[in-house]
């Protein structure tokens, strides 16, 4: 049988060890009481002290109403002691009948709740909020407390009390807008092992031979779930998230948010930027950092401060990364030094599936509403669709040498992009376009529509009533440059004729070149092509014409 008093010391000195864990957050004063944390490492403590007779099945439904383990938002350390003292003082109170499974469920629901509460897909709670939830459940559990311990002894009084104590739950669930409910549905049958922690199944805590589903490693090491809870857990954010007017966007790093380089691949001309760096004491006045502790030096984009503050009104962010993991995370950290964006969804090359590849399968969330910004098509072979092609930055030398560029580099020309007309600027436009198109202007159910389809709808618009003939455009981009073109809604020809608006060279010597001067018709660098699928927007044709090139 459980030791009631050792069991509650047990708990508390592990509870109580949680929150003084070295993690950022926490050094901010803050307690962050995640899946991982408050689930995962309570559970384990259940399990080694003693399992009540609902112990698993508490764990089982804490497993199932996880609607998104990455999330966080965050409660005071006082107002979780309060409130774990709180929930202590009345088990205490229950001592007199440990098998109460009401008893149980009074602990284990604000356990959970307090994982829900801070891991809320797109409201955070203040600490108020939990208190007065706190107060609901307890008020609710001691009515249910004494009428199960004025009939301990008739067990279906006992029963009926649990069931009492299950709707009050349920209700309160409903009343906060989740979809928690099924804390309260206890069900007895075989395990299906919705996930794992290590090889212990999160639901059953029984101990798993073969891996199956997707490690969620950036959410927690060692944590896999199974194909089935990632699609109830999709499913069940995706209603969330439409709820409050939001899509997912998956941004990329480098060359797309920033450039990092080596400080040893720094080029000669490059030097005077040692002396121009920021401070790393307050990250979020500065945009040119210094790493020693990495050997190299970090420039972020232009907007790109101002970018992420409006996007996450309209997106649940992600990183996703090439990069390995302990520099991912210090990106993320320049980028979002409160953690008000991207918190624990912060992805590396180490929590993919595919070498070389990145994919959606490692995010909880459906593929018909993320949208991907990044620089390389070919790291998303299997969600093109998704993708918003981002124009490289290159700001430092070795950037530009790593794409093959015989060109000065932004740093070298003591140069940057422009704030306000810089890519990042553009692309913002591009996704307010899109998150109102998704929500305003389509007619189907909400829960029907596909951002894909808003992306190809919007990309057709661009180049549309143009008609585009190629010149002497070198044949190993000419197949690129027609696809692209006809996916920005251009019609492209072999042969002229008058319905002709846009002649493309790279020679004005040319047969063609001398026709569309002569008509008077646009001609036109392939770079204009490139540049109106980077911004989504046709181009002046002025900005590209042939003789201005190099």
């Amino acid at each position: 049988m459980f030791d009631v008093a050792s069991g509650f010391s047990r708990v508390g000195i592990i509870f109580f060890a949680l929150l003084l864990q070295p993690r950022a957050a926490l050094r901010r004063r803050k307690a962050k009481l995640g899946f991982p944390i408050a689930f995962l490492s309570l559970s384990r403590v259940f399990l080694r002290v003693g399992t009540f007779s609902d112990g698993t099945e508490i764990l089982l439904a804490i497993a199932q109403t996880q609607e998104n383990p990455s999330r966080n938002s965050t409660i005071s350390n006082g107002k979780i002691i309060w409130a774990f003292l709180r929930v202590m003082v009345e088990l205490r109170n229950r001592s007199k009948n440990p098998k109460d499974p009401s008893f149980v469920l009074v602990f284990w629901t604000v356990v959970m709740q307090m994982s829900l509460v801070t891991d809320s897909p797109v409201h955070s709670s203040s600490s108020d909020d939990f208190a007065a939830y706190l107060d609901t459940v307890l008020n609710a559990s001691s009515s249910a407390a004494s009428s199960s311990e004025e009939s301990e002894n008739q067990d279906e009084e006992e029963l009926e009390g649990v069931r009492v104590k299950r709707r009050k739950v349920e209700s309160i669930e409903e009343t906060r807008g989740s979809t928690s409910n099924v804390l309260v549905e206890q069900n007895f049958g075989v395990c299906t092992h919705p996930g794992s922690f290590g090889n212990m199944c999160i639901r059953c805590g029984e101990r798993l031979d073969v891996e199956s589903g997707v490690t969620f490693g950036y959410i927690h090491k060692g944590l896999r779930l199974n194909n089935d809870e990632i699609t109830r857990l999709r499913n069940t954010d995706m209603k969330n998230l439409l709820h409050y007017r939001k899509l997912y966007l998956v941004l990329d790093l480098d060359h797309t948010l920033l450039n990092s380089t080596q400080l040893m691949d720094l080029a000669p001309e490059e030097g005077y930027l040692i002396t121009q760096t920021d401070s790393l004491e307050d990250v979020s006045k500065g945009n040119l950092f210094k790493l020693e502790f990495m050997r190299m030096m970090t420039k972020l984009r232009p907007f790109v401060r101002t970018f992420l503050k409006e996007a996450s009104e309209m997106f649940e962010m992600y990183i996703y990364t090439m990069g390995d993991r302990p520099y991912a995370l210090e990106m993320s950290k320049l980028l979002d030094p409160q953690r008000e964006y991207f918190n624990a969804k912060v992805i590396s090359r180490d929590d993919g599936t595919e070498r070389h590849q990145k994919g959606l399968d490692v995010l909880l969330g459906q593929e018909s509403a993320v949208l991907i910004l990044d620089d390389t098509e070919n790291a998303w072979l299997k969600h093109r669709d998704n993708l918003v092609l981002m124009e490289r930055y290159h700001f430092f030398a070795s950037s530009c040498r790593q794409f093959g560029y015989n060109c000065k580099s932004l740093a070298e020309l003591k140069s940057d992009e422009n704030e306000s007309g810089g890519a990042l600027a553009k692309i913002l436009k591009v996704l307010k376009q899109v998150h109102q198109t998704f929500f305003d202007e389509l007619e189907d159910d909400l829960v029907d529509r596909d951002v894909r389809q808003v992306l190809k709808t919007i990309r057709s618009g661009v180049l549309k009533g143009c008609v585009l003939v190629f010149s002497r455009v070198v044949h190993s981009t000419l197949q690129a440059l027609w696809k692209m073109a006809e996916q920005m809604g251009a019609t492209c020809l072999t042969e002229v004729d008058p319905s002709v608006t846009h002649v493309v060279a790279t020679d004005v010597g040319t047969e063609k070149a001398r026709w569309a001067v002569k008509g008077n018709k646009f001609l036109v660098h392939p770079r204009w092509i490139e540049a109106a699928n980077f911004f989504w927007e046709k181009q002046p044709e002025e900005n590209f014409a042939v003789g201005k090139m190099h």
